[in-house]
């Protein structure tokens, strides 16, 4: 465990370094902060809490930019090392290559989950400066938003890292994270519309439609938090398919954590099969 944490310490060392947090926290606030409050105007309108507004815009934010900086931090973690040799040096110590590869998830996720929790807490922070009431079902909320912000990253973290240990040069895991990337967040999810449009309820059961959630992460993370609550679906306008889709919240946050063991198990499998 000593020999993961020094791995994850280093990956958290080269991410300063790299200017690879500040830029992320300094990304998800100044987006957090502008969605907060420019968001927050309709709540006398529409009558809901000023949170619940924030948890609706940030969870839309989280699904486009959270997958795109987890594949960005992670797709050459194996590859890049090995292409500039530096893997071959870290495995010269007393280190398995499971412990490296835990080590450098674990480290990548810290920074992500950093970024992550300031980003979006400074909007929270922001918001409750102004005076706002907020209850207490909206800060539950809140805070569900950003641990599933978190593991929502460390899903597309760990398929990163698959990819990375699949392929034999950065650029073709460059290429595969952006193909995942588009396919996850935007494509997968116009193919079900549209399957859903033509098949007019027709074939496609609630139990169905279950399972098509569960085959992408992003869609998984949406029911979570816009129809998890009561207050945030009835704004985000998924109180529908809230009522049609029968997953619980405890469901959901498992098959999140399965989108992360599944794709780092393979990962771990592929790269100690892997020569060097």
């Amino acid at each position: 465990m000593r020999n993961v944490l020094l791995i994850a310490g280093k990956e958290i060392q080269e991410g300063l370094r790299n200017r690879w947090v500040l830029a992320t926290t300094l990304l998800l606030a100044a987006l957090a902060l502008t969605l907060t409050f420019l968001g927050s105007a309709p709540t006398g309108t529409v009558g809901v809490g000023a949170l619940d507004v924030v948890v609706v815009s940030l969870s839309s934010l989280t699904i486009f930019l959270v997958p795109l900086i987890a594949l960005l931090i992670s797709h050459d973690a194996i590859v890049g090392d090995i292409e500039r040799g530096t893997m071959l040096l870290l495995l010269s110590y007393p280190v398995g290559r499971r412990h490296v590869l835990l080590g450098k998830f674990l480290g990548h996720l810290a920074i992500l989950a950093f970024a992550t929790v300031l980003g979006y807490g400074a909007a929270a922070v922001a918001l409750a400066s102004t005076g706002v009431e907020v209850d207490g079902t909206s800060w539950a909320a809140f805070a569900a938003m950003i641990g599933s912000s978190i593991l929502l990253g460390a899903a597309f973290v760990a398929i990163g890292y698959l990819a990375s240990a699949l392929v034999q040069q950065r650029g073709l895991a460059a290429g595969i994270a952006i193909g995942v990337w588009l396919l996850m967040v935007l494509i997968y999810d116009m193919a079900l519309l549209g399957l859903l449009v033509v098949d007019q309820g027709r074939t496609i059961t609630a139990e169905t439609l279950n399972a098509l959630l569960l085959l992408n992460p992003t869609d998984i993370y949406r029911m979570f938090n816009l129809a998890g609550s009561a207050n945030v679906s009835a704004f985000s306008g998924m109180a529908g398919l809230a009522n049609t889709v029968t997953l619980a919240p405890a469901y959901l946050l498992a098959a999140l954590v399965a989108w992360t063991a599944v794709p780092l198990t393979l990962a771990a499998l592929a790269f100690s099969r892997r020569e060097l």
